[in-house]
């Protein structure tokens, strides 16, 4: 198997100069101009990649967390000399109309090749548009079958141009049974879900099947939606049914509302997340202690050791000039851009094609059986649908950081 391991080579230390000459904030205006990590790419054929993401508004800790995983891992191709790139970053706000209109000022540009959209109803939308213009798009986070399209759980149409670097909904779902009952964590299971948001119920509906294949005994679902700020009804009747483990597949925010709810109500169960969790210690108002004990299926873990997440968490604080850790987001970024750089090698695309031989060239590099890349998020391959293949690794909250389970 031909395996490119882009994220382990050696990391070059970018220097405080050129770290401020990429500086990305969540301030500002909804575009971003392109950056290259101040390296000197007049000479040379430069690769021109788009990004859309949320860098204001509530889904802020996301697009913000995408767009600089990306701009370390350009100014590392830069500095490296490898696939030498520019990144233009657009903000949709989390709106797929705005996302749109980002998508078309990314093509103004000249883009390439799209990392994004960050999450998925944008990305829904986006997806449509860079299928029928022929452009690659690997999006970091956006988890919804509906982004790809053609596969079993959505009625949008097969989009060959679209692939993924995180897991699907369903994938999450499926594992997170999986590892609830192959870790015995609980015995009698409490789910709520937000049964407005495709990305809750997709994850939900998927864990319901596998736990029943897995005979695990779920003994309350309850629901809301997304402007729910009380969960007393949810939290007591998990409570009043004897949960010992709740399972919560949803974003950090109604998390962080379930999680004091059940602290008032002195209720002491498990709680088990997925990825849309991550984030949630970084929550502006939050008491991290209440997340003491979570537990959640994530592919990255800034505290771990390994030499390139400790280079990566390094130079991303340095990016960002804050000392907040990079999230799972930030290292799904990081890998697609380098994932990309890695087809564009294998398959000999040079910066001078259009975007649409690009796109097709990196479509049968990504499909190629023998295409894997190994990254910071896992050893990653994927299918014709879109769907990458990667370990999930369980994570529990431990003195306010993410320890392995595993």
């Amino acid at each position: 198997m031909k395996n490119l391991n882009i994220s382990r080579r050696n990391f070059v230390q970018l220097t405080g100069a050129l770290a401020g000459s990429a500086i990305l904030t969540a301030c500002g205006g909804s575009k971003t101009e392109p950056t290259d990590g101040g390296a000197d790419l007049s000479d040379a054929g430069v690769f021109k990649i788009g990004g859309i993401g949320p860098v204001t508004g509530a889904a802020a800790i996301y697009g913000t967390a995408t767009k600089l995983g990306a701009q370390v891992a350009v100014n590392e191709q830069n500095v490296n000399g490898n696939v030498l790139m520019e990144l233009n970053w657009q903000d949709d706000e989390h709106d797929p109309e705005k996302a749109v209109n980002a998508y078309n000022n990314l093509k103004d540009w000249g883009m390439q090749v799209l990392v994004g959209t960050t999450t998925t109803k944008p990305c829904v939308a986006v997806s449509a548009e860079t299928n029928a213009d022929r452009i690659f798009e690997l999006t970091p986070s956006a988890s919804s079958v509906d982004v790809i399209g053609g596969v079993e759980g959505t009625n949008e149409p097969a989009k060959d141009n679209v692939f993924q670097m995180c897991f699907t909904d369903p994938n999450q779902g499926i594992a997170s049974a999986q590892y609830i009952s192959e870790q015995g964590l609980g015995t009698k299971i409490a789910i709520i879900y937000n049964n407005a948001d495709a990305y809750s119920t997709g994850i939900y509906n998927k864990f319901m099947e596998e736990a029943a294949a897995r005979n695990l005994e779920v003994v309350s679902e309850t629901t809301f939606t997304d402007d729910t700020v009380d969960f007393s009804v949810q939290v007591g009747d998990a409570k009043a049914k004897g949960a010992d483990l709740l399972f919560l597949p949803m974003y950090y925010t109604p998390a962080s509302l379930i999680l004091a709810e059940a602290k008032k109500q002195g209720f002491e169960p498990k709680f088990f997340g997925v990825d849309g969790m991550d984030g949630i210690l970084t929550l502006e108002g939050f008491d991290t202690s209440l997340a003491e004990g979570v537990m959640l299926l994530t592919p990255f873990v800034a505290s771990a050791d390994d030499e390139a997440t400790k280079n990566f968490v390094a130079a991303y604080k340095e990016l960002s000039g804050s000392d907040e850790d990079p999230n799972q987001f930030a290292a799904d970024a990081y890998d697609c851009v380098n994932a990309i750089a890695a087809a564009i090698t294998a398959a000999g695309v040079t910066a001078d094609m259009s975007a649409a031989d690009i796109c097709e060239k990196l479509i049968a590099q990504f499909t190629d059986p023998s295409f894997s890349v190994a990254g910071l998020t896992g050893e990653a391959t994927w299918a014709a649908t879109g769907e990458v293949s990667k370990s999930p690794k369980g994570m529990v909250i431990q003195n306010g950081v993410y320890v392995s389970m595993d």
